[in-house]
């Protein structure tokens, strides 16, 4: 045999050595992604959770949440088709519009969820949801949401009044949400199911971010005021 073949030899059988042991070790040993990145600061506990629907079924608080949150955003939707014949600002009509078509895609959604696990869809109500619960119906009250005095006042307003009414009831419906997904992630084995993560998760960041937007948007208004 040659020494040239005989190197050739060599190297195939070293290279399916290693080959041999690497898949050995994958066999035997489980491969870990690195660690993401903690995030430090107010919202940490939210941004570091992690779903995992095979491992942690859904609870109770998580058909509370999703029940909760039907409501909550068919209250903002009726406040958003307001915008339509009550103001004159495009911004706040685009802010509305984007309002609906967020949340009746997020109503959809979670409306299938409860279907899915055999839970019961609520019926929303003007300033909460209905609850049927061991045959007893009542209606539930979520954080933010507006009372039917300020949903007639709103009604009323027209113009820059309506705008202002707007910014301010909207700014609390949607700081009330914020609270609905701080209290669901501090409940202990919540928001793990991969569905309700992901939505809570979304309604905190995108809520917060409409938020900072209406604050801005509503101070130059009463700035405007001013002159």
């Amino acid at each position: 045999m040659s020494q040239s073949f005989a190197r050739v030899i060599a190297v195939a059988i070293a290279t399916s050595s290693v080959v041999a042991c690497g898949g050995s070790r994958a066999a035997g040993v489980e491969s870990r992604a690195p660690e993401p990145a903690r995030i430090l600061g107010d919202s940490a506990a939210i941004a570091n959770a992690k779903p995992d629907a095979t491992r942690y079924p859904f609870t109770e608080a998580d058909v509370h949440f999703i029940s909760g949150m039907i409501g909550h955003h068919a209250q903002a939707i009726t406040m958003a088709r307001l915008a339509e014949t009550h103001t004159v600002s495009t911004s706040i009509k685009t802010l509305a519009g984007r309002v609906i078509n967020a949340q009746q895609d997020e109503i959809a959604l979670m409306r299938q969820w409860l279907e899915d696990r055999g839970q019961p869809v609520p019926e929303p109500t003007r300033t909460g949801v209905k609850m049927t619960m061991h045959g007893t119906s009542h209606e539930m009250n979520m954080p933010g949401m507006l009372t039917e005095a300020q949903l007639e006042q709103l009604a009323e307003a027209r113009g820059k009044k309506f705008d202002e009414l707007f910014l301010t009831f909207m700014i609390q419906h949607h700081q009330g949400a914020v609270t609905m997904v701080k209290e669901l992630f501090s409940t202990r084995g919540a928001g793990l199911d991969e569905t309700v993560f992901k939505l809570a998760s979304d309604v905190n960041v995108d809520q917060t971010t409409e938020i900072n937007r209406m604050q801005q948007m509503l101070f130059a208004l009463k700035l405007e005021g001013y002159k």
